[in-house]
């Protein structure tokens, strides 16, 4: 039997975060959500659908906000935590195929894999997607084909064992890594990534450079 909660970073979501909450909590599981220091109202809709939310003053970056939220996800007696993305784009029906595979495999943590079917993925994330997963799967030992995807299940004792410290989207790597480096085991299952016509908040020029730099000071490490 697992105890799971779903942790949600959102920056500026108004428009989606309802739906992601309504849709995990149909699944009898409770909801966390850290508002980046929105502008809009993302954590109002989520207080009202249910979730705990908790609140960056300002905006902290996707890495700050799952800190924060595991920080007080670890108070609590949860087995695993869901990580997923506010914008809509991780569906809440994959969430058992999540369960399924962490009890059939082992493993410590799944990862989606979006890279079976990335005919609605732009371009650019593609090749950034598959670029970076080729170097951390290298560097972690392991054979993870989207490290990049930020819908994954975590078990307690992964986020207990490990020491996060980034701020921007990086942190989704150095979870990999550090798993790795403990010993834990990380297996995949297959997502869709629904792709809206919102603006995509990475920068693929920016933030490849920021995760060369995350890679260079984790070797140095």
């Amino acid at each position: 039997m697992h105890k799971i909660c779903v942790l949600i970073p959102s920056y500026n979501e108004a428009k989606t975060i309802g739906r992601v909450i309504k849709e995990a909590r149909a699944q009898g599981l409770s909801v966390y959500v850290v508002d980046d220091g929105s502008s809009d109202n993302t954590a109002a809709i989520a207080e009202s659908e249910g979730a705990v939310v908790l609140k960056n003053k300002k905006n902290m970056g996707k890495g700050a906000s799952l800190r924060e939220g595991f920080k007080h996800i670890l108070k609590k007696d949860f087995d695993e935590v869901l990580v997923m993305d506010g914008d809509n784009q991780h569906e809440a029906a994959s969430i058992p195929a999540f369960i399924k595979e962490m009890d059939r495999s082992g493993a410590d943590i799944v990862i989606g894999n979006r890279m079976l079917n990335t005919g609605s993925m732009p371009y650019i994330r593609k090749k950034t997607n598959r670029f970076m997963s080729y170097v951390i799967s290298k560097i972690s030992g392991q054979d993870i084909p989207d490290t990049q995807c930020g819908y994954r299940l975590i078990k307690r004792k992964v986020l207990d064992a490990i020491t996060l410290e980034s701020s921007k989207f990086e942190i989704e790597s150095e979870l990999i890594i550090k798993a790795s480096r403990k010993g834990f085991r990380i297996s995949s299952v297959p997502v869709s990534a629904v792709y809206e016509d919102e603006q995509s908040k990475i920068n693929p020029i920016l933030d490849t450079l920021r995760f060369m730099a995350f890679i260079i000071r984790m070797g140095l490490k």
